[in-house]
Formats: structure tokens, C-alpha cells, sequence
């Protein structure tokens, strides 16, 4: 990756200083609607947090049969669970 120079740097500075109404928006188009293959929030990224948790022996093997990133998918049928309880 290229480093910058302190005159790019001081030049970013510089326009990062401008309030928003200075920026010219007029060449880059208004997003109306998003394309149907769009993904929103795909390269956010939740902060994890380690814990411990004790779960049935065969809830646990359930989840390892399906192969590597058990973990993944726990933390993936959960947050499944939390949405469908804030949408009721």
C-alpha cells in the first residue's frame, strides 16, 4: 500500500475541515432505490465478545455434525431469534 506524502495528507486535512454544504455533490448520482442483489450492512461487522455457555450434549453435537463454524452458526440461529422477537 502507497504511503502519503505529507502534502496529500495536509490537502485531506484540509478538505476534511469543510462543512458538507461545500461539497459538490452534483457528478455522483442520488441512490433512489437499492438493487434487489444488494446487501446492507455486508462488510459490518459486530464486536464479539468470548463467553462461556453450557448447552446440552446433543444440542452441541447437532451443531458440530454440520461441519466447521458451529460457533458461527449459533451466534447466526440467535440473532435470527433476537430479530423475530423485536419485529413482535
Amino acid at each position: 500500500m502507497k504511503q502519503l506524502t505529507a502534502k496529500k495528507r495536509a490537502e485531506l486535512l484540509r478538505i476534511s475541515l469543510r462543512p458538507d454544504e461545500q461539497i459538490d455533490l452534483s457528478d455522483i448520482p442520488e441512490i433512489r432505490q437499492f438493487p434487489p442483489d444488494a446487501v446492507i450492512g455486508r462488510f459490518y461487522r459486530p464486536r464479539k465478545q468470548s463467553v462461556t455457555i453450557r448447552l446440552d450434549a446433543d444440542v452441541l453435537a447437532w451443531l458440530k455434525a454440520s461441519g466447521q463454524g458451529y460457533q458461527t452458526r449459533l451466534n447466526d440461529y440467535l440473532r435470527e431469534l433476537m430479530k423475530s422477537h423485536r419485529a413482535s
